[in-house]
Order: C-alpha cells, then sequence, then structure tokens
C-alpha cells in the first residue's frame, strides 16, 4: 500500500429529529391532552488510533464522513431513535488539526485512543414537555438542531524511539535491515527509500526499541531540494537520533561537511528537533583498514569538534551493529528515567 503521511477530511455529526406534535386520540377520551415525543439526538463522529494501520492512503478516496441522523419523534410519546455513532479509524501517532481554526484537537498515540471530532444535534422536544397547569394543549414544539461539521487535517508521524538521518545513500536503510527484521528497499542509488520505514530492534530476549529509516536528507532540502523535509516530522516523537555518515564517499566528498549540513537543515525545519540527542555513527568502515578507519575517525570527529559518542560500523557486515544496539537501549532506559523524575 502507497504510504501517505497527510490527508483532509470532512466530518459531519448527525442532525438531531424534531420534536413531534400530537395529542391523544382515544374512544371515550375527550381532551386527551399532548402526546408528542421528543425527537432522537443525531450520532457523532469519532477518531479511533487503531495499531494494524500505517498510513492514510484510504483517506485519498474516502474523504467525505457523516454520522447517521436522529429520528423525528411520534404520538403516544415515542421518542425517536437516535442516530448512530460513527468511528473512523486512523493510524497511531495521528495529529488532528482543524483545517478553519488551526486549532490541534486530539494526538492519537495509544492504541484504541477514541476523541470525539463532531458532536450530533441534540434531539427537540415534543409539545409533551410544554404542558403545564396553565396550558393543557400545547402546540409548541422544537426542532433539533444541527450536527457539528468540520473540516479536518491528519497528519501522520510514526512512532519510534530511535531516528536514522544521513544524506542519501548513506546506508541507513541497509542499518535498519540489519538490525531489524525490516526488509526496505535497498539499491545503489540515491533515493531509493521515498517512505518512513520502520523497524523492531531486538537486544536480548528482552529488551527492544523502535528504529526509523526516513528518506535521506541533502543540503537545501529546507527549501525544497531533493525530497524536500516532509519527512522530518517522522522524527520529532523520537528520543534519540542516529546520524549516519558514510566514512568513505564513492564521490570523494566531505563527510564533515555531509554532518554539518544535515545539522543545519535540522534547526531550519524545528529547533526542538536540533537539539534532540544526537549520536554520530561512522558506516561502511569495512571500506577501510585499520589505520585507514582510526585517521578517519579521528580527523572526523576534529573537524566537527564532536563531544557526543561516535560509533563504527559495517551495516553491511554487521560489524559494530550489537554494541550499537546495547547502548542505545541503556540511553533510551536513562531518558524514561530521566522524564519520570522530571
Amino acid at each position: 500500500m502507497k504510504f501517505v503521511d497527510e490527508a483532509t477530511i470532512r466530518v459531519q455529526a448527525g442532525n438531531g429529529g424534531h420534536g413531534c406534535l400530537s395529542f391523544r386520540r382515544e374512544k371515550y377520551v375527550e381532551k386527551g391532552g399532548p402526546d408528542g415525543g421528543d425527537g432522537g439526538h443525531g450520532g457523532s463522529v469519532y477518531l479511533v488510533a487503531d495499531p494494524a494501520m500505517n498510513t492514510l492512503a484510504d483517506f485519498r478516496v474516502a474523504r467525505k464522513f457523516r454520522a447517521e441522523s436522529g429520528q423525528g419523534g411520534a404520538g403516544r410519546n415515542k421518542t425517536g431513535k437516535s442516530g448512530e455513532d460513527l468511528d473512523v479509524v486512523v493510524p497511531c501517532g495521528t495529529v488532528v488539526r482543524d483545517v478553519d481554526t488551526g486549532e490541534i484537537i486530539c494526538d492519537l498515540t495509544m492504541p484504541g485512543q477514541r476523541q470525539r471530532v463532531a458532536e450530533g444535534g441534540r434531539g427537540g422536544l415534543g409539545n409533551t414537555r410544554f404542558k403545564s397547569s396553565t396550558n393543557r394543549a400545547p402546540r409548541r414544539t422544537t426542532q433539533g438542531t444541527p450536527g457539528e461539521g468540520r473540516h479536518l487535517a491528519l497528519e501522520l508521524k510514526v512512532l519510534a524511539d530511535v531516528g536514522l538521518l544521513g544524506l542519501p545513500n548513506a546506508g541507513k536503510s541497509t542499518l535498519i535491515a540489519a538490525m531489524s527484521q525490516a526488509k526496505p528497499r535497498i539499491a545503489d542509488y540515491p533515493f531509493t527509500t521515498l517512505h518512513p520505514n520502520l523497524g523492531v530492534v531486538r537486544v536480548g530476549r528482552l529488551q527492544s526499541f523502535v528504529m526509523a529509516d526516513i528518506p535521506g536528507l541533502i543540503e537545501g532540502a529546507s527549501e525544497g531540494a531533493g525530497l524536500g523535509i516532509q519527512f522530518l516530522r517522522h522524527l520529532q516523537r523520537t528520543g534519540l537520533l542516529l546520524h549516519l555518515v558514510d566514512i568513505a564517499p564513492v564521490d570523494g566528498s566531505d563527510p564533515a561537511g555531509a554532518v554539518r549540513a544535515i545539522a543545519q537543515e535540522l534547526a531550519n525545519f524545528s529547533e526542538d528537533l536540533a537539539v534532540k540527542p544526537r549520536w554520530l555513527v561512522i558506516n561502511k568502515i569495512d571500506l577501510l583498514d585499520d589505520e585507514e578507519r582510526a585517521a578517519a575517525r579521528q580527523r572526523l570527529v576534529e573537524q566537527l569538534d564532536w563531544r557526543g559518542p561516535v560509533f563504527e560500523v559495517s551495516a553491511a557486515t554487521g560489524e559494530g551493529t550489537e554494541a550499537l544496539g546495547q547502548a542505545v537501549v541503556r540511553e533510551l532506559e536513562e531518558l524514561a528515567e530521566a522524564a519520570d523524575r522530571g
């Protein structure tokens, strides 16, 4: 299925049913009095988070959702049937925004989370409601109120613990395939990855974390170059960023310049994303011997004045990936403990 992370839909709650104007008519009963029932309430529209869904592609076709309206009241004090509520299923991680006001209505992150986005109309009152000691035959009723209607913008942000950053062909998809059971498309050309991939990385028998691989960034992405920065939103929920850099690029480009370019694009997109914990992961070390590897690492760290953790891996052979996974688990545990204390 095609990956879609943005959609706009129209939701319309059901209208309330009208109240009934009726009087009791029965043999041998004169002036039986009012017996008009109330109208039923309109159904509401709810969004429900479903962990089995991973894209908003369905909303490319189905864009309008309308709940059932309430039925009108009837004689003999019969209340109209209320309309059924409508549940619209969306992926976990969906942010819902009102298009007209810009208000963020909800952020559906938990499986089964349910949020009302359009309230059904109230049913009208039948004439029985207006009977009094001074008005024994009221002819007054009220109409049901219209249901709420909204234009909603849905924005999917994948739920992952760790995000992968890097230029196209830095080896991000190869790394997530080496560390998890994910099967992204891998090829020797730029922008092989066209949408985010998620993989569950298991460390030992009981520990695991979710890693997200997004399409590669290039300098100028914030201005629309390459695939732009449209996928950077998928890294906003992560707790840790792994910045993958090709230590031996075939085109002879400067690895330090590549790291600086991506860091600048992060800052252009979001200050919060720019200050997230970020580790430097040097990839493709299998292409260098031990001396060249050590010299290249030292040169890169000095050029960047890098103060954070640095890891050396080979996504193609799996070298260094186990140590990286164990370190990530420890870091995520520390971040979780710090969040609990805070």
